[in-house]
């Protein structure tokens, strides 16, 4: 055997130590790359018919942002249809998943690729793939060798995501997943401190029946949070009724909330059940809860104290089983203060109140969803392969995003109609250019030493002063890339785009 017991009982001591199940995944990646000596490995969950990157070494960061629908990977599909190792030769004519996405190696496509499923019992979880640019590098292994790779990894995959089920509790029955345009179920991608927070928050939340208040600036994915609380709580089989507070005019927001009887005003025609009603048993989103008129916020406070709602133009009563979801980008607390918000229906919405943040502070997930939308934009415009190429990444990483993850996915989109009508190929490279953002700059030089003036200053001051030229040189030092200075720093992305925001630097 080329692969000793040492090494596979290494591995699999490795596997059982203290670390987060994402951290005992990486290194089992890592470990098996050296292992055979190929030029990437990946670990992939497979859930709806997609294959989802958990883990992966050798292969661009956008890589784990990406889903692999089993209709546009017919390497994938062949792995998932296989129970045993699966060998592409280097004539296969399939085109592989990573083409273009190796660090270092342009176009060049994967010679050698092994694709190994996972199995727990009969089930198809996951699927570990190794590629290689030598046409060669596997010859050299047997299929008993990687079968027992393949059985330690199993194990693990296994073991996690039953650890996954009993923490999120979850109640969401697999027929009331929602789906996207593309029809794999939606999700928030991240791995960054912050969305491992909210997702945890959500988990929490979801199981419960409290009111939650989601507030976050436009763009973040308010409405996203949403759906994921609805489809883990035990309302997930019941509607999730959607209502955009901003788009009501007013003489129609009580019918629309409430519902209204034949002949209650002048177009009433016959009878219109509301909103309410509609989401009775079930969730009920309020979008843009801030725009909602203070007469209007009486009597939607009214229906969540007591359950109870008249429909207008009738004198009975009707009791419904609502919990409300409602969001907003504007300050609630100050409208509380100026007046344009109740206080008493702030405290009934905000019993559970969830931040979600903004794109600038989770600068470490901007890859994994730019290859999230680059891979539903290859989908959408038919290409082979759309690539994003380290500076690239490095210019989407220094802009701001106002718009947040909404302008991102714009962005993208536009980027490879701009790419496709200039390069002319189905293989698609997503250049800076093709973007268009201005990202942020810095000095070209930057002196840490503190002047006369400053150090005569308190010591508030001098310390301000002090951070804002290490980080001015730390950033430089790193290309201007946030998330490397973070790093170099110890310190949280999220934590340093906020400190830079208060000394001045963004």
């Amino acid at each position: 055997m080329q692969l000793s017991i040492q090494s596979l009982a290494a591995i699999a001591i490795d596997l059982q130590s203290g670390l987060s199940q994402r951290d005992r995944f990486q290194r089992l990646i890592n470990s098996l790359r050296q292992l055979l000596s190929c030029d990437a490995a990946a670990l992939l969950r497979f859930e709806g018919q997609q294959f989802t990157p958990l883990a992966i070494d050798g292969l661009t960061q956008d890589v784990l942002g990406r889903r692999f629908a089993l209709g546009d990977h017919p390497r994938l599909e062949a792995i998932a249809r296989a129970g045993n190792v699966v060998r592409f030769p280097a004539t296969s004519d399939l085109p592989d998943p990573y083409d273009g996405l190796i660090p270092d190696h342009g176009s060049l496509k994967v010679h050698a690729c092994i694709g190994l499923p996972l199995f727990a019992e009969q089930d198809l979880i996951g699927a570990l793939t190794f590629d290689s640019l030598n046409p060669m590098q596997f010859d050299r292994f047997s299929n008993e060798e990687l079968r027992l790779i393949g059985v330690l990894a199993a194990g693990a995959l296994n073991n996690a995501l039953l650890l996954e089920m009993l923490e999120q509790q979850s109640f969401t029955p697999l027929t009331t997943t929602s789906a996207n345009s593309t029809g794999a179920p939606e999700e928030m991608i991240g791995l960054s401190p912050l969305m491992q927070q909210l997702k945890r928050e959500i988990n929490i939340v979801a199981a419960s029946d409290l009111n939650v208040l989601i507030t976050g600036e436009t763009g973040v994915g308010k409405e996203l949070v949403t759906r994921a609380i609805h489809q883990k709580s035990s309302r997930a089989s019941k509607p999730l009724v959607y209502l955009n507070c901003a788009a009501l005019p007013e003489s129609v927001a009580e019918s629309e909330l409430f519902g209204h009887v034949k002949g209650a005003f002048t177009g009433a025609i016959q009878h219109r059940i509301g909103k309410f009603e509609l989401a009775d048993n079930g969730t009920l989103f309020l979008d843009e809860i801030g725009e909602l008129s203070l007469s209007l916020q009486a009597k939607l406070l009214r229906v969540i104290q007591y359950g109870d709602l008249q429909r207008v133009g009738d004198d009975h009563n009707k009791r419904v089983n609502v919990r409300i979801l409602a969001a907003t980008n504007s300050d609630l607390k100050q409208a509380v203060v100026d007046g344009l918000f109740r206080a008493d229906l702030y405290h009934r919405l905000s019993v559970f109140p969830i931040v979600v943040p903004p794109l600038r502070e989770r600068v470490s997930d901007i890859a994994l969803l730019a290859g999230f939308f680059c891979e539903r934009c290859r989908i959408k415009l038919g290409l082979s392969q759309l690539t994003l190429p380290p500076a690239t990444l490095a210019r989407l990483e220094h802009y701001a995003w106002p718009g947040n993850i909404r302008e991102l996915e714009h962005a993208v989109y536009r980027a490879a109609i701009l790419a496709r009508a200039t390069q002319n190929s189905t293989e698609l490279e997503l250049l800076p250019a093709h973007f268009n953002l201005q990202a942020e700059s810095l000095p070209d030089t930057v002196n840490t030493a503190l002047p006369e003036t400053i150090i005569q200053a308190d010591l508030a001051t001098m310390t301000q002063h002090f951070q804002r030229n290490v980080i001015y040189k730390t950033l430089a030092e790193c290309d201007m890339n946030w998330a490397a200075a973070a790093r170099r720093l110890h310190i949280d992305s999220g934590n340093l785009h906020r400190l830079a925001k208060r000394l001045g630097l963004k």
